[in-house]
């Protein structure tokens, strides 16, 4: 039984988590933290790290930027693996999150989910045959109304996956509206939209002469990125220290 931390445990995602851990056998959330408590967790909730002194296998933590630091340094100190799920983290604490891996197993991705991560390798595959056959590429990502970030941490790792799989440098344009000049060919361009509740769509769109190839992947649930979560955990328990991703889960 892999014994879980959950930081952040009654956000929106927090409790997604706790409701698809609770018909697992092999997975348990055994103690949380959290600023507000509920009162029908189902597991002991702290106010703060230091104040929890449950023996766990694993943290998750799915919280706000702000917060990360305190999980870093709680995961270093105490030589617990990390699954790293915020997104908008600073240079700074990604830096704080590699040097976390010295200490101890950290897995942090972009997107949980494990289709998006199987798109990310699908990507690759297509950029190699494509781009090198002269089809440009696009990329544009959609998201519910409150979404603070754009583009997408997604959209960006989709087009890091294409330019990995070339090793290449192309340039990220999010906004032509203030030129007028024809595409240049080493260009990605990102867009995004916002609207209404969309979960989450991203759509990678290579275009050639007289034919184009889509990648779509499509969001409905939330549930799509703790069952990812879920599966980072069960795999991170355990782990040597190293910095990992969901590639490593998905292999």
């Amino acid at each position: 039984m892999i014994k879980v931390l959950m930081f952040g445990c009654n956000g929106q995602m927090g409790r997604v988590i706790s409701d698809l851990v609770l018909d697992m056998d092999d997975v348990k959330i055994t103690a949380g933290v959290d600023a507000v408590k509920k009162g029908n967790e189902g597991y002991p909730v702290y106010d703060c790290l230091d104040a929890c002194d449950q023996e766990v296998d694993v943290i998750v933590d799915f919280s706000a930027a702000a917060a990360v630091d305190q999980v870093i340094e709680y995961a270093a100190a105490h030589k617990i693996p990390l699954v790293e799920c915020t997104t908008g983290l600073s240079e700074e604490q990604l830096a704080r999150l590699e040097e976390c891996s010295r200490q101890t197993a950290v897995l942090r991705s972009a997107n949980m989910s494990l289709g998006v991560n199987t798109l990310l390798k699908l990507v690759g595959i297509a950029a190699r045959v494509l781009a090198r056959s002269g089809f440009d590429m696009e990329i544009v990502e959609k998201h519910h109304r409150r979404k603070l970030d754009a583009p997408s941490g997604t959209a960006l790792a989709l087009a890091d996956a294409i330019t990995e799989a070339l090793e290449e440098d192309y340039d990220y344009v999010y906004n032509r509206s203030d030129r007028r000049m024809r595409r240049p060919e080493k260009e990605i361009g990102i867009s995004a939209v916002r609207g209404g509740s969309i979960v989450g769509v991203h759509d990678v769109i290579f275009a050639g002469t007289d034919e184009v190839v889509e990648l779509h992947h499509t969001a409905y649930s939330r549930a799509i990125f703790g069952k990812g979560a879920i599966a980072a955990a069960k795999f991170l328990a355990g782990q040597e220290a190293g910095m990992y991703s969901m590639k490593d889960v998905i292999g």
